[in-house]
Formats: structure tokens, C-alpha cells, sequence
């Protein structure tokens, strides 16, 4: 199920499923792969909330 970290400068980070994401030992920081191979990376305080994405018909797993 997709969903989105809303960060504190108003910016956000979509995360596909929850198996894209993955934070550091210390859990200081957040990455977030992509199938593309590419990555963000975020401090876990700059994360202000986590809403989960609406699915849309015919997306269901």
C-alpha cells in the first residue's frame, strides 16, 4: 500500500510499499529505494506526518 512522508519544509516523499523503505541502525535516517535503483534519504525529523495514498481502482494486491 502506497504512502507519502510530508516533511517539515513542505515537501514530500512517496514510498510505494512499505518494503521500500529502510532506516539506519541509530533510525537518524530514512532512505527510500526505487525500483529504478535510485534512493532519498531523509532525517527521521524532518518527517512530519505520514498519510497513507488512496488506491485506485483495480490496484488492489
Amino acid at each position: 500500500m502506497p504512502f507519502t512522508f510530508h516533511l517539515v519544509d513542505g515537501g514530500a516523499i512517496h514510498v510505494p510499499t512499505v518494503d521500500h523503505v529502510s532506516l539506519t541502525a541509530t533510525g537518524n535516517r530514512v532512505f527510500v529505494s526505487y525500483d529504478d535503483g535510485k534512493y532519498d534519504a531523509v532525517r527521521a525529523l524532518m518527517i512530519s506526518r505520514v498519510t497513507v495514498d488512496e488506491q485506485t481502482e483495480g490496484s488492489r494486491s
